[in-house]
């Protein structure tokens, strides 16, 4: 595997990555309770100038924001519907209200600079690199093996849904809306939470054979270096900006 030096890539890759996760939750926290618009689209600004820094691939940040914006989009078109305020539009007997609609609106600015900034700190991250950040940042042991097991089995159940359900397409099954369907998929899914308890049960044997005793052994620490200070610096100076615009 070809060795990519820490000082070349984007600037945030050579950030430590507990800075990384205290910058995201704070942005996050500090982004949700905003409120004037100015602090609102500050917070966007933000996050998107973060996910330039980024260097992540326009098109795969796409892909990571187009679930959230499905649910944005039903968001702005529903809740105003009947909402109070100044009526700016109408759809059958129902009315768009002025004061639902901008909460919508502030609601999905705040959903998407969120996500971006998310995506943009910690997605470059390997999930062995969260989980190790966050065994240094003393967040309890089960909460860090929850993640780390969760990202690791997924695509295991994901593989052992796709062999059960290749096996029910092979014996002729097609899914339709009657009780033999509905039937069917109770038996898949009891299947699958059956099959994922026994790979359970065999992966606590192995880890317990090879000495596990409730949390890991960091062998690799990560340094606060010069590199990190100015990140710390800017970060705290935006989120000190964003809180000025909010409150004062």
């Amino acid at each position: 595997m070809h060795h990519v030096p820490k000082n070349s890539g984007p600037l945030l890759d050579r950030i430590d990555p507990r800075s990384r996760i205290l910058a995201a939750l704070a942005f996050s926290l500090l982004a949700a309770v905003t409120n004037r618009p100015v602090a609102v689209l500050a917070a966007l600004a933000l996050a998107v100038l973060c996910t330039v820094m980024s260097g992540l691939r326009f098109g795969a940040v796409l892909r990571r924001m187009a679930p959230v914006n499905v649910f944005m989009f039903l968001l702005i078109a529903l809740a105003p519907l009947g909402s109070g305020g100044r009526e700016v539009g109408s759809l059958g007997p129902l009315h768009y209200g002025e004061e639902g609609l901008r909460f919508a609106l502030t609601i999905a600015i705040k959903g998407n600079a969120i996500v971006l900034m998310l995506v943009a700190l910690l997605g470059s991250l390997e999930i062995n690199t969260v989980g190790h950040a966050m065994s240094h940042l003393r967040v309890p042991d089960k909460l860090t093996h929850l993640l780390l097991f969760t990202i690791r089995y997924l695509d295991v159940l994901r593989r052992e849904y796709g062999r059960l359900d290749a096996a029910m397409r092979l014996r002729g099954f097609h899914p339709r809306v009657n009780m033999h369907t509905y039937r069917t998929f109770g038996h898949l899914i009891g299947m699958l939470l059956v099959r994922s308890l026994d790979r359970s049960e065999r992966v606590v044997a192995a880890m317990k054979c090879r000495g596990f005793r409730g949390h890991f052994y960091l062998l690799d620490h990560f340094h606060f270096s010069r590199r990190d200070v100015p990140f710390a610096l800017a970060a705290v100076f935006a989120l000190t900006a964003l809180a000025w615009l909010e409150w004062l």
